[in-house]
């Protein structure tokens, strides 16, 4: 498996000179994307350089709206992200011509808050995580080219589904709902990533 200095090290190879540089990290729920950003941001800070993370998940439409729509059962799919939202703010980023600010998710309200943190304009490295980044899906299309690398995570259906298996058992859900959650929704959703997304610049099996 690659390492995140491996990684790293190709970053700032691509970035050269850049004074700003965003790298893309995509693939289904679960597979690793949070986690190998976090990596590469403290590598990158570890060499000097300024790296903040911009996840998706920020980007989650109200529950109110998910529910009138009838999508909050199916919470997690594309169209149930401001898909518009998360690709206005990646290209603000990509002008790197001021601070920006971007919501943040708080997993235990399961809510979005608007502009609850700020991307300083010197920040030169934004790692973007998410499951739709290299979508060929309106509005995700329109993010192709943007980003300066992209990632892509796509582990094995098994290790997919013990994956996500183990995040819905850790909020002790019964196992019905854990039954629905994994085959009604999760899974599905990440089947239509791994066959509906472009090809990155580096394709990660497992992290």
């Amino acid at each position: 498996m690659i390492s995140p200095t491996t990684i790293v090290d190709a970053l700032l190879r691509r970035a050269g000179n850049a004074r700003r540089f965003l790298v893309g990290l995509a693939g289904p729920p679960a597979a690793g994307k949070s986690t190998l950003a976090e990596a590469l941001r403290e590598g990158l800070l570890a060499r000097g350089e300024a790296a903040e993370i911009l996840p998706m998940d920020g980007f989650h439409m109200d529950n109110g709206i998910l529910a009138e729509r009838g999508l909050l059962q199916r919470k997690g799919v594309p169209e149930s992200f401001d898909g518009r939202g998360f690709v206005d703010i990646v290209q603000a980023l990509k002008r790197a011509d001021g601070e920006v600010l971007v919501p943040v998710f708080d997993r235990s309200r399961e809510l979005a808050i608007n502009a609850a943190r700020a991307i300083p304009v010197e920040t030169r490295f934004i790692l973007a995580e998410g499951n739709y980044l290299l979508f060929k899906d309106a509005p995700w299309d329109r993010l192709d080219g943007v980003f300066d690398f992209t990632i892509f995570v796509g582990p094995p259906y098994t290790v997919l589904e013990e994956r996500l298996r183990q995040r819905w058992m850790g909020y002790a859900l019964p196992e019905d709902q854990i039954g629905w959650k994994l085959y009604g929704n999760d899974l599905p959703n990440g089947k239509r990533i791994l066959e509906n997304s472009r090809p990155a610049d580096l394709h990660i099996d497992i992290f």
